[in-house]
């Protein structure tokens, strides 16, 4: 599918959106990383903005970029469409972020953020709150467990699962299904954790059937939460290297993500540091002048 056919459904929704967010940003939170525009901001930053459009009723999508998902942008036409359809995009990756530093940009280690950074003070905030938090994605099962684990310590939190195995094709029946389920839940917040690019996929396509809530694209969240997955230690993505311990513990599904992917980027970052020597240059030239 052409990108002028993905990208035109959400423009109006979107035109409404954003302008909370986009008039209270600081000049130097949204930055141009590798090609692509990334927000640098704290965890707390972004359940603001989500406690915000929760409470206003209005949409937003919140994602974030990695090397990954960086990499999968330059190939998918769905990516692409799904990152011109955000409103808040966190940076969850500490190398991302020392580039970003390299590159004189006021990035700083609290601007690494990505659901496991921030996921206990949501679900402290979403019990507080009475919010009805709906997730999609996850093996048949695991979102029932995630549910009964997360509302054992969060009970006045409505949760709502539905896995992620089933046709997610745009307008299939199992979609259609899907959508009616959500619709009929009215979430205030939607979690879709079916992994890159197809949970990307799935939100843009059907970006106007679902409800005006909260929409994030959070890939394994809901397996953490139901313990079939073990979460890196928080103190390696701290240190840059929570890549390494995946890696370590699944080198087959992860060996080309880590060590191949990641040289499609070397031409952007070349470019990056090239306007970065040219901003350094002219205000270089600037204060001489003064």
């Amino acid at each position: 599918m052409a990108d002028s056919l993905i990208q035109t459904p959400a423009d109006d929704r979107r035109a409404h959106a954003r302008p909370a967010f986009r008039q209270a940003r600081r000049d130097d939170e949204r930055v141009r990383l590798l090609g692509q525009s990334v927000d640098l901001v704290r965890p707390e930053e972004v359940l603001l903005h989500l406690a915000r459009h929760v409470r206003e009723g209005r949409r937003t999508v919140i994602a974030n970029h990695n090397l990954h998902s960086l990499h999968l942008v330059r190939k998918t036409a769905e990516m692409r469409a799904f990152y011109a359809a955000t409103d808040l995009v966190q940076v969850d990756s500490r190398p991302l972020l020392w580039f970003a530093r390299i590159l004189g940009l006021s990035a700083r280690p609290f601007h690494r953020c990505t659901y496991l950074d921030w996921r206990d003070r949501f679900w402290s905030l979403a019990d507080r709150e009475g919010w009805r938090v709906m997730a999609v994605g996850g093996a048949p099962g695991v979102g029932e467990t995630a549910a009964r684990r997360l509302g054992a310590r969060h009970p006045q939190a409505n949760i709502r699962t539905h896995h992620g195995y089933f046709d997610a094709t745009p307008g299939s029946a199992e979609t259609t299904a899907v959508l009616a389920e959500v619709a009929a839940f009215r979430p205030h917040v939607l979690f879709v954790g079916m992994g890159m690019p197809r949970q990307e996929a799935w939100i843009v396509h059907n970006l106007e059937r679902l409800p005006d809530c909260a929409i994030l694209s959070v890939g394994a969240a809901f397996d953490y939460e139901a313990g079939v997955q073990a979460a890196a230690p928080r103190w390696t993505g701290r240190v840059g290297l929570e890549w390494a311990y995946r890696l370590m513990r699944d080198p087959r599904r992860l060996f080309v993500r880590y060590c191949v992917e990641p040289w499609s980027l070397v031409p952007a970052a070349l470019q990056d540091l090239r306007a970065a020597r040219g901003r350094r240059g002219a205000s270089a030239a600037h204060s001489g002048r003064h």
